[in-house]
């Protein structure tokens, strides 16, 4: 398997994946595929700089087989806040509700602001777990050129790219990029493998779902959003530890506990131990929210902070 270290690495014939270590909060992966003359981008980076690293080592592919389109595999800004890098003739791809969720979501300012706020000391440290390593200053955001609604085949100089709208999972617009002529699938967030995921949109069995097509495509190999390189068995993993939280959340649901009494009652067992444990808050909330609209609606900041207290009890960080 391919080695996990911070670069760009060959995972197939003419197909790279570009790998950030730990894989924690906004330490996503890319991926590029190489045709005819030409090359096919899957996602940006959090930040202008990580961006511009990942271009500039990829240019012994690009500089005669420039990118000539990309994918956005979702609307979180490590997989599209670099997308301003890209140039204005390359055609970038998206799901219809990665679109919305672009227009409509977080902001690099917003971001700024939460890890420079005046907050309790305990989520001042998360944010600045989370978010600090990155510099979101002069980001201008830029959207994707054309969207599609369930799949599209691209053709990238004679090679076919097909890109599979899987969400709502992490969010409601998660879309694949499956290489069928090696096997090579980038799932974007869609799988973290090695790390906890967390769901922003509000159905785990839909995640699940996702996870099955995903096995369905039968790829040899499997480009996470975050974590290391991996084949079916890493997909297989996830789906585990979502199918353990979709269970306790159903029990939880039936017990006629909230939210948060759903999270402390719920037992992650050997999964309690998983980096990032503590989105299980944000995933627990939305798979309420989906089941029971009525549950009164936590802002980011809140989640944020309930992930901080959590962090603390179980894990003593």
């Amino acid at each position: 398997m391919v080695e996990y270290t911070r670069g760009l690495h060959r995972v197939a014939e003419d197909v790279w994946a570009w790998l950030l270590p730990d894989g924690g909060w906004g330490w996503s992966n890319a991926g590029l595929v190489r045709g005819e003359g030409e090359s096919f981008l899957i996602d940006t980076l959090f930040d202008l700089e990580l961006t511009g690293e990942m271009f500039e080592a990829m240019t012994s592919v690009t500089e005669e087989h420039p990118i000539r389109a990309a994918l956005n595999t979702h609307a979180n800004g490590d997989h599209c806040f670099g997308n301003q890098l890209l140039g204005p003739e390359v055609t970038i791809h998206a799901t219809a509700d990665t679109e919305h969720e672009m227009r409509h979501g977080t902001t690099p300012e917003r971001l700024a602001g939460l890890v420079a706020g005046d907050h309790e000391p305990l989520l001042s440290e998360f944010f600045q777990h989370c978010f600090g390593a990155f510099a979101f200053d002069g980001i201008i955001l830029r959207g994707p050129d054309t969207t599609f609604d369930e799949a599209r085949t691209v053709d990238v100089g004679g090679r076919l790219v097909e890109l599979r709208r899987l969400g709502p999972a992490h969010t409601h617009g998660d879309a694949v990029a499956f290489v069928p002529d090696c096997g090579v699938l980038f799932t974007g967030d869609l799988l973290f493998n090695g790390g906890t995921p967390i769901m922003w949109a509000d159905s785990i069995s839909s995640w699940i779902a996702a996870c099955d097509r995903m096995i369905e495509l039968g790829p040899e190999v499997v480009v996470p959003g975050h974590g290391a390189v991996t084949d079916v068995d890493g997909i297989l993993t996830m789906r585990d530890y979502l199918a353990v939280v979709r269970d306790g959340v159903d029990a939880s649901l039936a017990a006629g506990r909230s939210w948060r009494e759903a999270v402390e009652h719920l037992d992650l067992g050997p999964y309690a131990r998983w980096p990032q444990a503590e989105r299980v808050v944000v995933t627990v909330y939305n798979a309420y929210r989906g089941a029971r609209p009525e549950t009164p609606v936590s802002q980011a900041t809140e989640l944020f902070a309930e992930m901080a207290r959590w962090r603390q009890r179980h894990q003593g960080k």
